[in-house]
């Protein structure tokens, strides 16, 4: 089976009935693998694939949640941001500072600027749930595949929760 779309066309399911669909799209000066992927078509509607097309389109702006989000959890000293921003303190060292792209003085928001937004994957068939619908996945270092951060979204794009990948 198969389920049309206007934005992501025909999502042709696997064999085992799962559907998937991946793109690169650019966001100013990096490119961000998009993935849908759902583990039964039939748990994803037309709305959830709207809501998907439109968190895609407004990527730029959903980039920028995801960034305020990360500076919001600065003030408390055991978020999982203040954990990733003194790992990769440690970590890098004196390295840190050529993966900065402005430097301002405070260390913590260069880092949150600098971070690269690698990927979002949508849950298709968690529209309307209470798990995440999309995943922001952002790097310091794109190389650094383990150290990342993570953005979970909700089906209104708003910011559920930002976590480390552990």
């Amino acid at each position: 089976m198969a389920i049309e779309h206007d934005f992501f066309g025909l999502l042709e399911s696997g064999p085992d009935g799962s559907i998937f669909w991946s793109e690169n799209v650019e966001l100013g000066d990096q490119t961000v693998t998009v993935d849908l992927t759902a583990p039964d078509q039939d748990d994803v509607s037309e709305a959830a694939l709207d809501v998907a097309a439109g968190l895609i389109s407004a990527l730029e702006t959903i980039d920028r949640s995801a960034r305020n989000a990360m500076v919001a959890e600065l003030d408390d000293r055991t978020s999982e941001v203040i954990e990733y921003i003194l790992q990769q303190q440690a970590t890098l060292g004196e390295q840190l500072d050529d993966l900065l792209v402005d430097v301002s003085g405070d260390v913590h928001i260069d880092i949150i600027r600098s971070l690269q937004l690698m990927s979002m994957t949508i849950l298709a068939d968690e529209h309307g749930g209470a798990d995440p619908f999309a995943v922001l996945e952002y790097a310091l270092d794109p190389d650094a595949t383990d150290d990342v951060l993570l953005v979970n979204l909700d089906s209104d794009g708003d910011v559920l929760s930002v976590t480390s990948a552990d």
